[in-house]
């Protein structure tokens, strides 16, 4: 589903650009779906917020949610990241049981679930929707929380994050869970005075209101009927905050023009990694994390049987049954030469 999605939206990116030639604008409304609420009167009891710094702004609040490390767990800690429009109650199933192995901290990237949704004119210097600004919130949510070292655990394009901050971060990334990681994806990539065209703007804000439903969690499950209402609820949470559908098509804009090419640079990365792909994976092929497990020095590949896209989810328990076995190996215990 989500590849058809982009490829229609190449489709479309081509005719807007013919379409700016002769149209003032393309009869898409620019007003907000949700002109009002706030993430605080929509956070959860769950719910923990932190204002980040980033330039150009007077900070940036992140959504997260946090549970201690259990009794005997040890010093270990997990930073977890959810996949592309997602939020961090994907990881609510294993929450608890990544505790029991060490601190566990899930949180929203932006614009997502109930962090800062940002809006062009909010900032004065860098694109906070920008890779580069991504990998740089991931330091900065790591600082504010104190996490010193972690295991980055990624989910489709937060496993892609995750290999960006594990090279951007040596010192405090001690290994990495990648659960189908987004890493050989197909989607445009255009310049980004063409990006920013009003047609495409308009096209970009279309898709995040169809992007913003629940219809991808669905599709992300092998069986759609395993989704609960609560679950379909906390996935679209960021409607119930203002202007989310501008947030969201100001970050679709802006990764029109960023590529995707950390493949380009998986032999880099030297900390032990936990590949995890479900047979049954609709969005990113088994074949694919397979292709990232044999290109990084350190990988262990793990395939689950009769999962989609989030076996998080729909999975906890073999899921967390992997990441358990994974930390007892010796890849883990002792460190790479």
């Amino acid at each position: 589903m989500l590849k058809r999605l982009m490829q229609v939206f190449g489709i479309l990116v081509v005719l807007a650009i013919g379409a700016a030639v002769v149209l003032p604008l393309l009869m898409i409304p620019a007003g907000t779906l949700a002109p009002t609420g706030s993430t605080r009167a929509a956070a959860t009891p769950d719910s923990r917020f932190l204002t980040i710094p980033f330039p150009g702004t007077q900070g940036l609040e992140v959504h997260y949610l946090e549970r201690p490390a259990a009794a005997g767990a040890g010093e270990r800690s997990f930073l977890l990241l959810h996949g592309f429009t997602f939020n961090s109650f994907t990881w609510g199933a294993v929450l608890d049981p990544f505790a029991a192995l060490g601190r566990t901290v899930a949180y929203d990237q932006l614009p997502y679930g109930l962090s800062a949704k940002p809006l062009p004119g909010d900032w004065s210097a860098a694109d906070p929707y920008a890779k580069e600004s991504a990998i740089a919130q991931v330091g900065a949510v790591m600082q504010g929380l104190g996490l010193e070292q972690v295991i980055l655990v990624g989910n489709s394009s937060g496993g892609t994050l995750a290999l960006e901050a594990a090279l951007a971060y040596p010192q405090q990334v001690s290994g990495l869970i990648l659960v189908a990681p987004w890493v050989h994806a197909q989607r445009p990539t255009i310049p980004a005075a063409v990006a920013q065209l009003p047609q495409l703007q308009r096209i970009s804000l279309a898709i995040a209101r169809k992007l913003g439903d629940p219809t991808l969690l669905e599709y992300s499950y092998q069986d759609p009927s395993r989704v609960t209402a609560a679950r379909r609820d906390q996935a679209i949470i960021h409607t119930r905050v203002a202007n989310w559908d501008l947030a969201w098509g100001a970050l679709l804009d802006r990764s029109l023009s960023s590529a995707v090419d950390i493949s380009d640079r998986l032999a880099q990365v030297q900390v032990p990694v936990l590949l995890i792909t479900s047979d049954q994976d609709k969005l990113v092929k088994p074949e694919d994390t397979r292709r990232v497990a044999a290109a990084l020095p350190h990988a262990t590949l793990k395939v689950l049987p009769g999962c989609g896209h989030v076996p998080q989810e729909e999975c906890p328990q073999a899921f967390m049954a992997a990441v358990t076995e994974w930390l007892q190996s010796p890849a883990v215990q002792a460190p790479n030469p």
